[in-house]
């Protein structure tokens, strides 16, 4: 029909009249065309919410509000490392290439706030950046650290009370190089047995993000069986870390399968680095009924990310696609001039309309995936 009409790619997308900006986007939230099973929650640092309670914004499934003043100097360290052990002859060296954030290289250690102090520890700035990301409109924000990336539970707490936005925080274990020594010699049971121990002990309300480095080791196999199974007992989804790009995707999905977890409780974060016009590993994962993570969006690196999505869009699967920025960097908060924490709504997605992209669609992406992602019954009343 849209071509005896004579419309434009544009048109058949998006038939959008009246443009949205990002931040007008809890405008259009409804809870109406979403339901959820029977005492179905997700689980914040503070409280327990009816998904329907944050229907009026977005929610950033994979953010970092904590981290140990040391975690960025060494993921800089492994990142280049991994590179030069795996670049093909001709390829960019380490700071030739693409940064994690998809925005300039970071630099080789972790910048300091105005007080001195690393900004993920610095409490009154970090108060200040949610302050803005809820003001932006962000309804709900998903820390993806665990104690092995430093993530500080009590911080994230005061961190929610101080700003009044909701944080979901993760439990998990994060890749290969930052895993406890213990990793290597405890069996997937123990590994089982102390990821229950995180939920019992800590709020947690996903597991994430849970990764492999480069191609998935027989360590991270074992953690990621364990998860799996953690995620079983407790009915709280799952999201990932996919390797240097997106690498294991395929193989973290099996290996959660192949212990009984649902896709559709899983996330495959980082599949937006791996760049393919055909968007053929996209498909295979949202066809197996997950969700496929482009979080690390909301910065130069767009442009790639962009038709991508488009694609999976028009191909059908707007219902698997999450995004966030995954933001790791000073550089990028507001309170340097830099885009903030809600960077994916305020520059990624207007990016995705200029595009073509449905503000429903854009809508139902930002606001309605991620709660029906977070949203699970847990098996176990919550523990303060």
């Amino acid at each position: 029909m849209s071509e005896s009409r004579g419309w434009t790619r544009r048109e058949a997308l998006g038939m959008l009249g009246m443009g949205i900006a990002a931040t007008a986007l809890p405008e259009f939230a409804s809870a109406q065309s979403l339901t959820f099973p029977k005492g179905a929650v997700i689980r914040t640092i503070l409280k327990d919410y009816a998904p329907e309670e944050l229907a009026g914004g977005a929610t950033l499934f994979h953010e970092h509000m904590s981290f140990a003043d040391d975690f960025m100097t060494r993921w800089n360290g492994y990142a280049a490392d991994t590179r030069r052990e795996t670049a093909m002859p001709g390829a960019p060296q380490p700071g030739q290439g693409a940064a994690r954030q998809g925005g300039g290289a970071p630099p080789p250690a972790p910048p300091s706030t105005p007080s001195g102090k690393y900004f993920m520890q610095d409490l009154a700035y970090q108060v200040e950046e949610m302050k803005i990301a809820r003001s932006e409109g962000v309804a709900c924000i998903v820390d993806g650290g665990h104690p092995d990336m430093g993530r500080d539970i009590n911080f994230l707490r005061q961190l929610s009370q101080q700003s009044g936005l909701p944080i979901v925080a993760g439990g998990g274990y994060y890749t290969q190089p930052f895993y406890p020594k213990e990793i290597s010699t405890w069996s997937e049971e123990q590994i089982f047995q102390a990821l229950m121990k995180q939920a019992d002990t800590d709020p947690i309300g996903v597991w994430g993000e849970i990764g492999s480095w480069d191609w998935i080791t027989k360590d991270e196999r074992k953690v990621f069986r364990a998860v799996g199974r953690a995620s079983v007992a407790t009915n709280m989804p799952i999201f990932t870390h996919t390797g240097i790009p997106g690498k294991s995707a395929l193989e973290q999905l099996d290996l959660f399968e192949d212990v009984g977890v649902d896709p559709k409780k899983v996330v495959i974060g980082h599949v937006g680095n791996l760049v393919d016009a055909n968007v053929e590993v996209h498909r295979a994962i949202c066809r197996r009924g997950a969700f496929i993570g482009f979080d690390r969006q909301g910065g130069p690196g767009d442009a790639q990310q962009v038709p991508m999505v488009i694609k999976l869009i028009e191909a059908g699967y707007a219902d698997n696609i999450m995004i966030a920025s995954d933001l790791a960097n000073i550089a990028q908060t507001k309170q340097v001039k830099g885009p903030g924490y809600a960077r994916a709504l305020t520059v990624f997605v207007p990016k995705l309309k200029d595009a073509g992209a449905d503000e429903k669609v854009l809508k139902q992406i930002m606001n309605d995936n991620p709660r029906r992602f977070l949203a699970f019954v847990p098996k176990k009343a919550r523990k303060g």
